[in-house]
């Protein structure tokens, strides 16, 4: 391959943020075993590739469309300039290009998963894209953004067992709660561009210092709901160890970050949570396999 080919892949892995994808895979992760292992379903090893792979058209297509959509907005921004659409490195056409044909992929994978999840899909895939849009109308695009990527467990269950579950969904609740809370102090670093902008959020409607109490409640929600999973699931011991550091890391963010200072938003956003989420998710999927 040559170099202008792995120039053009960095690209788009940079233009979708691939490595983010880590956020919500464990979760879906979950979602799956729990199918498997609580449901006493057969381990379909296709049906996992399947179900990682959707997870990856899913987000591609929803941050090639975020990217898209706002590629005017982020030529403004001091901070957002320098990714790839208004920096030159891709074009829009091809970016837009990259979305549908992602979205193409991840209806299409549906298809070989179950009739449940390919019905879903359009609605899913509604969801990720529409967020796209929110922050021009409303402050609760975190919200939205929490949806999109609440739907990774639930979709995972579905895909073994073509039926709902309680503990499926509140685990997707927990998902929402979480990244909600961790948006809305990404957010925090765009209030007086978003105000200038007269773009919507949490910090622009309530101020950076209410802003972040309010990500203290979803956080403090997302791991309340996590206890009531454990104790209702009756998992074992390296479940509960999986709620405790996910909840420390979830405190330790917030101890990061002040309405003054910001300096470590990257650290508390990205580091912290992807932490989270991967150690977490092997303690919660160890723990089916293992009963201590």
């Amino acid at each position: 391959m040559n170099d202008y080919k792995m120039s053009q892949i960095k690209n788009y892995l940079s233009l979708v943020k691939f490595s983010h994808t880590i956020f919500a895979l464990p979760f879906a992760l979950i979602g799956f075993f729990w199918a498997v292992k609580l449901q006493n379903n057969e381990l379909n090893y296709l049906t996992l590739a399947l179900v990682i792979l959707d997870m990856v058209w899913a987000r591609n297509a929803a941050m090639g469309f975020n990217r898209y959509i706002d590629r005017n907005i982020d030529a403004k921004n001091e901070r957002t300039i320098v990714r790839d659409i208004p920096a030159g490195k891709i074009k829009a056409n091809s970016a837009l290009l990259f979305v549908i044909l992602n979205s193409l992929l991840f209806l299409t994978t549906t298809y070989f998963i179950n009739i449940t999840t390919f019905y879903l899909a359009p609605i899913a895939l509604m969801v990720v894209l529409g967020y796209s849009y929110t922050k021009r109308f409303t402050a609760l695009c975190h919200i939205v953004l929490g949806i999109g990527l609440a739907l990774a467990p639930i979709g995972a269950y579905l895909s073994v067992t073509g039926v709902f579950a309680w503990l499926p969904v509140l685990l997707s609740f927990v998902v929402l709660f979480w990244v909600s809370g961790f948006d809305i102090i990404y957010a925090l670093q765009d209030e007086e561009f978003d105000k200038s902008q007269k773009l919507n959020s949490i910090p622009v409607l309530l101020g950076k210092s209410n802003a972040l109490i309010l990500s203290r409640i979803l956080h403090g929600l997302s791991f309340a709901l996590l206890l009531s999973i454990a104790y209702i699931g009756m998992f074992g011991l390296f479940f509960w160890v999986g709620v405790l550091i996910f909840g420390s890391l979830l405190f330790y963010q917030h101890t990061l970050v002040q309405s003054n200072n910001l300096t470590k938003v990257n650290l508390a956003f990205f580091t912290t949570n992807g932490i989270a989420s991967v150690l977490f998710g092997s303690l919660a999927i160890l723990d089916l396999y293992i009963k201590i």
